[in-house]
């Protein structure tokens, strides 16, 4: 063990020194937090508490700092490979500033869902403890937003072969992995799996109808509908609901009626709506499609790096056709070659012949 502690370290610097600084920000601070919390109880005084968060105490700040404060080893561990995976992978897409504005929306949002979540259940149990014994922070609210983005920008990389997983199915088994935990009593709390779903739940909202890129605002393919994220026989059932909400949603003014507009290339500046596919969509397929292609070049020439016997039989047979006789293979090519007398009576040929000459009287 000791000795593969060394490499992995050799992998995590230079994958660190790769990112940016937002990124670089970001692990130092929960590194620094970490080690914070063996002299106070940093859960307590950055983590979201449902009974302070709101009035009269009213500890906002905590809806900035819960992501990076962490209290053990696993989570910090947890929380930095979260971080990085994200700049690895999402920052060269969007920027730093815009990782760093899907950093902040995915946690504000989650932290106030998940305080709010607490309020309610107080409401219909009156049990204290849900607002003041449960504390929302660590990596679970971003893990969920960083893994919605994937399935958008690479739901089709398959990330275990046997059995066939899919990165888009990967929200959901990180919500069931972490129900799983909690059920085996290795959670203390349902903390970590509400702050996960509202952490999904705020990406996709804010990747769906929000960011900002050079086609316009928000993702409208049907590749990254809310009925994607489950199973195939849920999903004609959870598109209707969806849809009913996002309707309600636009009549009160708070989600837009996304118009899907397409340059069609003309000279003028006329555009066109239509109603099945999205300019991601077809950039999200065509990228697949060059990657299959890559991939049956590269496997072609594999194939062709290594000669077969046929190849040699033929390259036999071909050294011995060249070793046989010019002059063969012009006679059985060429007529039988024709005297005819010029006006002067001598024969004429245009092939050499090794004939007598005819003797004169």
């Amino acid at each position: 063990m000791n000795r593969y502690l060394p490499v992995a370290r050799q992998h995590f610097l230079s994958a660190l020194a790769s990112t940016s600084v937002v990124v670089k920000s970001i692990c130092a601070t929960v590194i620094l937090l970490y080690l914070l919390s063996w002299a106070a109880n940093t859960p307590y005084l950055l983590g979201v508490t449902p009974g302070f968060l709101f009035p009269p105490n009213f500890w906002i700040w905590t809806l900035l700092t819960h992501a990076v404060v962490e209290q053990h080893v696993f989570g910090m561990a947890v929380n930095i490979a979260t971080v990085m995976v994200a700049g690895r992978l999402l920052e060269p897409l969007w920027g730093a500033l815009e990782l760093l504005i899907f950093f902040a929306v995915v946690n504000v949002a989650a932290g106030l869902l998940s305080g709010l979540s607490y309020l309610f259940t107080y409401a219909a149990t009156f049990d204290l403890d849900y607002l003041f014994a449960v504390r929302v922070y660590g990596a679970p609210a971003f893990l969920g937003g960083v893994l919605v983005a994937l399935k958008q920008t690479a739901g089709d990389t398959t990330v275990l072969r046997v059995p066939q997983v899919r990165l888009k199915a990967a929200p959901a088994l990180a919500l069931l992995a972490i129900a799983v935990l909690r059920l085996a009593g290795l959670l203390d709390t349902s903390a970590p799996l509400a702050a996960c779903g509202y952490g999904a739940l705020s990406g996709w909202v804010y990747l769906r109808f929000y960011q900002r890129h050079s086609r316009g605002r928000g993702d409208m393919s049907d590749h990254f509908a809310f009925a994607s994220f489950f199973p195939e026989a849920l999903q004609p059932a959870v598109g209707f609901a969806a849809g009913l909400v996002h309707a309600a949603l636009v009549k009160i003014k708070i989600c837009r009626k996304m118009v899907k507009r397409y340059d069609v290339g003309a000279p003028s500046s006329i555009t066109i709506s239509l109603p099945g596919t999205d300019p991601q969509d077809a950039e999200r397929r065509r990228q697949l499609a060059l990657k299959a292609l890559n991939e049956r070049l590269k496997r072609v020439e594999d194939q062709s790096a290594w000669p077969s016997m046929e190849d040699e039989e033929d390259d036999e047979d071909e050294e011995v056709r060249t070793d046989t006789p010019l002059l063969s293979s012009r006679e059985t090519s060429q007529p039988a070659p024709s005297t005819t007398q010029n006006p002067t009576g001598q024969q004429e040929s245009s092939i050499i012949s090794f004939e007598d000459a005819p003797t004169h009287s």
